[in-house]
């Protein structure tokens, strides 16, 4: 399985990004290998669309489920499109979401905001 979580940096030392579509890197997990790679989020610098366009690119990758702060309604309609899952992070420290997600405490965001669309 393939996690998604937004974050900050592209270290170890890094913690969750409370901006989606803006966050400056994707980490990806895969549970399987148990690897981790920190992706550049071309799309934190776009102009508009920057949720849409996140979220295609973790389409992309093959991701099973996002972990995140928060999420857009245009952002999730493409993840739940292509049935990603979408998960409320428990806390800014990558490895304790990573393991509440494996021991099943993280919520399912079901609640969607509209967008900052151009806000940050």
């Amino acid at each position: 399985m393939k996690i998604v979580i937004p974050v900050n940096e592209n270290s170890n030392e890094t913690t969750v990004c409370a901006s989606f579509g803006r966050a400056p890197y994707f980490l990806i997990y895969d549970t399987k290998n148990q690897t981790e790679e920190y992706v550049k989020n071309l799309a934190a610098d776009a102009q508009g669309g920057a949720g849409i366009k996140a979220a295609q690119f973790i389409v992309d990758s093959g991701a099973d489920a996002l972990l995140t702060v928060r999420c857009g309604q245009n952002a999730a309609d493409v993840l739940n499109a292509a049935g990603v899952k979408i998960y409320k992070t428990s806390s800014d420290k990558v490895d304790e979401n990573l393991k509440d997600f494996a021991e099943g405490k993280l919520e399912a965001i079901t609640q969607f905001h509209a967008g900052f669309h151009g806000r940050q």
